[in-house]
């Protein structure tokens, strides 16, 4: 099958793109490589994949891509995605967002796309829900411009559906983890702690570490992806691990993870809370199990042995 992947070189996007090539897909990669990178994609362009360096803000180019991929499939993960830059700059947050978006479906709807596979965000969304674990009908109280632009994007993705047809699905992530991840955005909390354990610095717990998350491995994100893909379910669809895990308790669990490994985590140092920022999140992944026969797979513990495995 003929694929594009917007956001391709970033974390997700590229362990996506493996796994795409894995199972013999034809991949063509859009990315501006302003936060994804090159050596993300090396053994996908080696397999064959096509990367574009092109701007998802840019309509143009968007179309022209899509024009001479031709693809069955699009996997939109092409996103703004640091909460904190998003407070401080909204518009930049909402034109790569939003409007970035929008373009991926034009062109998507252009082509003949048969379907095409949001990624967005659960946490993000929902805020301090009233409702732990989360459902997808629970109101959408997004604490900063990140979230709210995310659902924004949603909404373009199920009006593109009912105005022309396109198949499309809105999967909203968990706090996702595991290898390539970056340090940009609340989840890269994994990684950095990962460095810290690694280097010998000390780790900075943004408040009292009592916040919670839920943590999805990245391996199983990419699964729901291609099962979503697959499928003819629309609307948004909760992927995460469905566990509430504090910061405090994922220290703990890294801390024993890298004991095994003769490496020592040095407490915490504690800074004042920020804002736009969750305090607690924990996802209903019933309707992802439902509709895609889709569950987690990957424990947290489990999936911090292998982040570490893969550094030492």
């Amino acid at each position: 099958m003929d694929c594009v992947v917007t956001g391709g070189a970033g974390f997700i996007g590229s362990n996506l793109v493996d796994a795409l090539i894995a199972r013999g897909d034809r991949v063509t990669v859009i990315d501006d490589l302003s936060s994804g990178k090159l050596e993300n994609l090396e053994r996908a362009l080696a397999a064959g994949a096509h990367l574009h360096r092109a701007d998802v803000r840019d309509a143009g180019a968007v179309t022209a891509i899509f024009e001479a991929a031709r693809p069955q499939a699009v996997f939109h993960l092409a996103a703004q995605i640091d909460v904190r830059r998003s407070v401080e700059d909204p518009a930049h947050d909402a034109a790569v967002n939003v409007l970035g978006a929008i373009n991926v479906l034009a062109a998507a709807q252009g082509c003949g796309v048969r379907r095409v596979v949001n990624s967005s965000t659960g946490g993000g969304l929902y805020g301090d829900a009233e409702l732990l674990p989360t459902p997808e009908a629970h109101p959408i109280r997004s604490l900063a411009p990140y979230g709210q632009s995310k659902l924004a994007a949603e909404g373009y993705f199920e009006l593109y559906t009912r105005l022309h047809g396109l198949s499309t699905v809105s999967l909203r992530y968990g706090n996702v983890y595991g290898p390539r991840q970056d340090v940009h955005g609340e989840a890269g909390v994994v990684a950095i702690f990962c460095g810290c354990l690694i280097s010998g610095a000390t780790p900075q717990v943004y408040g009292d570490g009592r916040q919670t998350r839920d943590w999805v491995d990245v391996a199983d994100v990419v699964a729901a992806n291609l099962l979503a893909a697959g499928s003819a379910v629309s609307g948004p669809l909760n992927i995460a691990g469905g566990e509430e895990t504090s910061v405090l308790e994922l220290i703990d669990a890294l801390g024993e993870a890298g004991a095994e490994h003769g490496l020592t985590l040095a407490a915490p140092r504690f800074l004042p809370a920020r804002a736009g920022e969750v305090n607690r999140s924990r996802l209903d992944v019933a309707r992802a199990a439902s509709a895609l026969g889709w569950r987690p797979t990957v424990g947290l513990r489990e999936g911090l042995e292998r982040i570490l495995a893969g550094l030492l």
